[in-house]
């Protein structure tokens, strides 16, 4: 069965059929650094870090772009207020970036590019448009003529009529029609800017992609991906500048994940309800928020509550201690039983529906069903009487295989801080007192597994580590 990916563009779910054969072209917008970025930003790079790596897992040559957005309004807005250069301010938000990425399993892209670093680019790209009549320029600023792009509103899926109303000049701008959209933005008094035909001034929000997109992808790419919010205006508006500019198709797919609610509530800052990815790996495993931010399709909403937070860390942990145990069941394991041939089966079984899950839109909640499967297949072996080497070894493969395609890691690293088994024992503490005996026992098994030895006495658990 080929990849399905449902495209925006045509709402429907198609064939993945790259331009060239055997290699993908993606690109991903990236973040606006200004501050850390919060979970409803994190949900993109956990779904598209996960997306390239089955493609690559699909044998695909992949490469990947994600911008960097270095200069724009609230950048230097809070520079201003720090008081500090807009470049110091962006590159200490762009470590942060990568260091909450890789803290989530996400690998960096193939090209990081900034917009600071293609102004040239940007002002060749915007001066094309001019010349083409798609543009023009208004005392400094330039502005992108909507209605001359016949295709306007195709990937949004409204018309030029309905995008109409409502529609309004802001105070300041000097447009024909108050549907089109800036390219380039004339300096205010103390603004960071760049000097171009048009006056000293900086690019508009949506050239940036355009232009990154081309100069490391090319005219046409097969995949242009982000957030919801994206399609309507950012994305709709690069397709029109590179389309009208390339004289060619923009993207091929284009895919956007769904919004994050907190507690069934839309997440913003006016609510104050967003959560900082910076905060939150500080108060649990980053590999769970990216285990649950896979729990859910990437097209449809998901609810950030502690709850649902706390099954997807105990989910996890079922997994871990499955793999935990296998693992120690194969260094005591030798000789052949059986029916190993019938549990070999069960495992390429566990491969085919994790390939099918990911082969439709990369559905990663099935995917976490067949690794869920898989332990529970795990278990049940580990009750034989006699346990096949070869078959433990298949079982780890397995887990592996999928842990390394959804970015999760299904061995537990040995060394826990003591923080961590206090954690865990608390926990533990907690599921016997609620008669909770099964995650009890998985949890015993689990520190066990990792050489901590517990002991229940009157005055509470104590626990050492083994020799």
């Amino acid at each position: 069965m080929s990849i399905q990916i449902f495209n925006t563009l045509t709402r429907q779910k198609e064939p993945f059929i790259p331009l060239e054969e055997g290699k993908v072209k993606m690109y991903v917008c990236g973040p606006t650094v200004y501050n850390y970025i919060h979970i409803g930003n994190s949900r993109p790079v956990i779904v598209y870090d996960t997306v390239r790596r089955y493609l690559q897992y699909a044998g695909y040559d992949v490469k990947f772009v994600s911008n960097f957005t270095d200069v724009d309004d609230k950048i230097i807005k809070a520079a201003n207020e720090l008081g500090e250069a807009t470049s110091e301010l962006t590159e200490r938000f762009i470590a942060a970036y990568f260091e909450d990425i890789t803290a989530l399993g996400c690998k960096k892209a193939d090209a990081h590019p900034r917009v600071t670093e293609h102004m040239d680019d940007i002002i060749q790209f915007v001066q094309v448009l001019i010349d083409k009549g798609f543009a023009y320029e208004s005392q400094g600023d330039v502005y992108y003529r909507t209605r001359k792009f016949n295709g306007y509103g195709k990937l949004s899926h409204q018309s030029i009529d309905d995008l109409k109303v409502g529609a309004r000049i802001e105070a300041g701008e000097k447009k024909e029609d108050p549907l089109d959209f800036a390219l380039w933005k004339s300096a205010k008094p103390g603004e960071v800017k760049w000097d171009s035909p048009w006056g000293a001034g900086r690019p508009g929000w949506h050239i940036e992609c355009s232009v990154m997109a081309r100069e490391h992808l090319g005219d046409t790419i097969d995949i242009h991906a982000g957030g919801q919010d994206l399609t309507f205006p950012h994305h709709e508006n690069e397709i029109a500048q590179s389309e009208a500019h390339n004289d060619k198709a923009f993207a091929r797919y284009w895919m956007h994940n769904g919004y994050i609610n907190i507690d069934n509530e839309k997440m913003s800052k006016s609510l104050g309800n967003f959560i900082l990815v910076n905060d939150i790996r500080q108060q649990i495993d980053p590999q769970v928020l990216r285990f649950f931010m896979l729990s859910v399709h990437y097209r449809h909403p998901i609810n950030f509550a502690q709850d649902l937070v706390e099954a997807a860390k105990n989910g996890l942990d079922r997994i871990r201690t499955a793999y935990a145990n296998v693992e120690h069941r194969l260094e005591a394991s030798a000789g052949l039983a059986e029916n190993s041939e019938d549990w070999l089966a069960k495992i390429v079984q566990i491969k085919v529906d994790f390939e099918a899950a990911m082969n439709d839109d990369f559905n990663t909640a099935n995917a976490i069903s067949a690794l869920f499967e898989l332990s529970r297949i795990a278990n049940v072996y580990l009750n034989e009487s006699n346990t096949d080497p070869q078959v433990l070894q298949a079982i780890l493969n397995m887990f592996n295989t999928i842990g390394d395609v959804l970015g999760v890691q299904v061995k537990v690293e040995a060394g826990l801080l003591d923080e961590e088994i206090e954690a865990l024992i608390e926990e533990r503490n907690m599921a016997r007192k609620n008669h909770d005996f099964a995650r009890s026992d998985e949890i015993r098994d689990q520190l066990l597994n990792m050489d901590i030895v517990l002991e229940d006495t009157r005055q509470g658990t104590r626990w050492k580590r083994g020799q």
